[in-house]
């Protein structure tokens, strides 16, 4: 990994590096942080020869090499500075939360578009919205492209940035062409290698985040860091680690809670981490203390999904999905856990 001495290299001295590492195999990949541009070399970096001439050359800073297989999520990575901001929060600076429908029902729009409201008024800065679903039966509702409009509708009426989740190039696309903040990987795709490099390819040269999900059957922390690497590898590091609970389900939940993981991704990545409590234990009435708890664990935030009327959504909703004052309830308690620990954090600092 290539650190230059100012905040980014010209063209004439990233043509030159890249010359360089040519002539070994590698070829080099820019990363655009927030603070400053590093270029990964993707390849066998270890070619001493190759090191050498790369650290004589006088814009050059210093050569970092990262023996980790995720070598740009590595929390000692240089990216460690970046910060990601959306809807008005940097990441790490203050809860951050993410809420709404699980399915958006093309049928009934006026509840995305009443839930919208009341997910901003209960303080959320991300509005989520299923445009198109995975399911488990073939027969039941798969989503519909048509939702992407009242997803977007209920941007333009809110102002808050919005979160769908895509499942292949044709969706992938229709999102980025709408205009879609957040693109979400879920659960069943967080090891669809195919998918994540598309979605490298199609964000890296815009400022769109994405939520990666972890993957259903227990993944490990290594294989899903290194899911995130996959993105972050094509040039843009905006990607937000999402446990959201794992199979085999434990008894009385959807799913095995995971947001004990917190503390362990962050021991080994930069990587925000914003954890989804409705999925893990798949029941309104148990959302609220799953969501506390991965506060407690250090989470920066969290993704829950809200209804005005759960019991008229589709897909979800109906079992898992907050009321407004539930959620508004859930989002300030969190943030009085989270300024608790921050004083605690803040405390052992000094």
């Amino acid at each position: 990994m290539i650190l230059p001495k100012s905040n980014r290299l010209t063209p004439e001295q990233l043509a030159e590096v890249t010359a360089i590492v040519t002539e070994f195999g590698c070829k080099i990949q820019p990363i655009v942080g927030a603070v400053r541009s590093i270029y990964a070399i993707v390849g066998d970096e270890r070619d001493e020869l190759m090191i050498n001439r790369l650290e004589g050359l006088d814009y050059v800073d210093r050569i970092d090499r990262i023996q980790s297989p995720f070598k740009l999520m590595d929390r000692r990575s240089d990216l460690a500075s970046h910060r990601i901001t959306l809807g008005g929060v940097t990441l790490g600076e203050e809860l951050f939360v993410i809420a709404g429908q699980c399915t958006i029902d093309p049928k009934n729009p006026n509840y995305f578009y009443e839930t919208a409201a009341a997910v901003k008024e209960a303080g959320a800065q991300v509005l989520r919205g299923g445009v198109w679903k995975p399911r488990t039966n073939p027969y039941t509702f798969q989503g519909d492209a048509k939702s992407l409009e009242i997803l977007m509708e209920a941007h333009r009426r809110t102002g808050l940035p919005v979160d769908a989740e895509v499942m292949d190039e044709e969706q992938l696309d229709l999102a980025l062409s709408a205009g879609v903040q957040m693109l979400q990987v879920g659960a069943r795709n967080a090891l669809n290698y195919s998918l994540l490099r598309a979605i490298g390819r199609a964000v890296a040269e815009r400022d769109t985040i994405v939520l990666l999900k972890r993957s259903l059957h227990m993944g490990a922390l290594n294989e899903f860091i290194s899911a995130a690497e996959y993105i972050a590898a094509f040039g843009n590091p905006n990607v937000i680690l999402c446990p959201r609970g794992t199979a085999p389900a434990l008894d009385g939940y959807r799913n095995h809670p995971d947001e004990s993981i917190t503390p362990l991704l962050k021991e080994k990545t930069w990587a925000p981490v914003v954890v989804d409590p409705s999925h893990s234990v798949g029941k309104a009435a148990y959302v609220p203390a799953c969501a506390l708890a991965a506060v407690a664990y250090g989470a920066d935030g969290l993704c829950i999904e809200a209804h005005v009327s759960p019991s008229q959504g589709i897909g979800d909703d109906p079992k898992q999905a907050l009321m407004p004052d539930a959620l508004a309830t859930t989002i300030a308690q969190a943030k009085q856990l989270w300024a608790i620990r921050r004083g605690v954090k803040a405390a052992r600092a000094d």
